[in-house]
């Protein structure tokens, strides 16, 4: 495993991340738990020390399954998670709203305090706002942050899709050594309008969605149907319209292209997108979701892979053959 610091304050994390999404069970479809522990396990064997959940996953399922999964092992890993999505516990359904409220962020079903307990420790490494809340001041939310790592309840704090503008305005007042955006061949937008913005600010990148949320795992192929349950069936990659009707029969042939030059260079389509990802120094580490061990030791092909100008140029090339890609910033 390879290392890399979040800033120059933050913690030191694995390059490779482990993405819990899944284990909330709402959004991806059916998981096996008793597999998904084996991979658990064998990331920490492997060096995987960063592992990033959110109670948005699975209205807090993947906080509780995680917290089992670890065990001891918790003192062994840099555990993030996030606030600021809160829901109605007594709603069926129970939808999502941003809410970064002091009173939402500590003492919600969301909160900090449930959190802690479903996770099964009495500190997160890192703490961080999930999307940004322009109905509540910037100021009130920073001041929680901070005053949760003073009383040693979070180690470090960040947050998570954030604009430069929102990030300068936080960064004047809580400590933020990460904004966690997603970022992976289909999706440059970040990297675009805010790594530059990150560099200044000595903030690192979390990139989640590094595989594209499954588009560039090198499975997919033309006959693949995704359970209704996974948000994936509705066509959209983090509002993107990627795997619509329209437009997935397009983006599958940009992958067999993308399948052809990793199998050129010598690796599986996975490593050379996650390679891509982190050959830029300012991400700390690219999130992957992992189901079973297998997956886990493929992505650690990624971490030797220097990808030159040429290849680079050609992978460029590629991608202007997709369909659906968004520029703005997601609000």
């Amino acid at each position: 495993m390879k290392y890399r610091a979040m800033g120059s304050h933050g913690p030191l994390v694995s390059a490779i991340g482990f993405g819990c999404w899944p284990m909330g069970a709402e959004d991806y479809g059916p998981i096996d738990d008793r597999e998904m522990a084996l991979a658990v396990d064998r990331a920490i064997d492997v060096g995987v020390t960063l592992f990033d959940t959110a109670p948005a996953y699975g209205h807090g399922r993947a906080e509780t399954v995680l917290g089992e999964m670890l065990g001891p092992r918790r003192k062994d890993i840099v555990l993030v998670s996030k606030c600021g999505l809160h829901w109605d516990q007594e709603a069926n359904p129970r939808p999502f709203r941003r809410d970064s409220s002091r009173a939402a962020i500590l003492d919600g079903p969301g909160g900090l305090h449930e959190q802690l307990r479903r996770l099964r420790t009495d500190y997160l490494d890192v703490w961080m706002v999930h999307w940004p809340d322009v109905n509540v001041p910037f100021q009130e939310t920073m001041e929680v942050l901070v005053s949760a790592r003073d009383s040693g309840k979070v180690r470090y704090v960040g947050v998570s899709n954030f604009s430069p503008p929102q990030l300068r305005a936080c960064k004047q007042l809580a400590p933020l050594v990460t904004n966690q955006v997603g970022y992976n061949l289909f999706d440059r937008r970040w990297e675009i309008h805010a790594f530059e913005t990150c560099r200044e600010l000595d903030i690192s990148v979390m990139a989640y969605g590094s595989l594209a949320h499954g588009l560039l795992s090198g499975t997919w192929v033309r006959a693949t149907r995704l359970d209704a349950t996974d948000w994936r069936s509705r066509g959209m990659a983090f509002r993107q319209p990627l795997l619509t009707e329209e437009n997935l029969p397009q983006n599958l042939d940009v992958v067999d292209r993308l399948m052809d030059v990793a199998a050129r260079v010598g690796v599986s389509l996975p490593q050379l997108a996650l390679a891509w990802v982190l050959r830029d120094e300012v991400v700390a580490t690219a999130l992957v979701g992992c189901r079973r061990p297998s997956e886990v030791d493929d992505n650690l092909g990624a971490l030797d892979l220097s990808i030159d100008d040429e290849v680079l140029g050609e992978l460029d090339g590629i991608m202007q053959g997709a369909a659906g890609q968004v520029h703005e910033l997601p609000a």
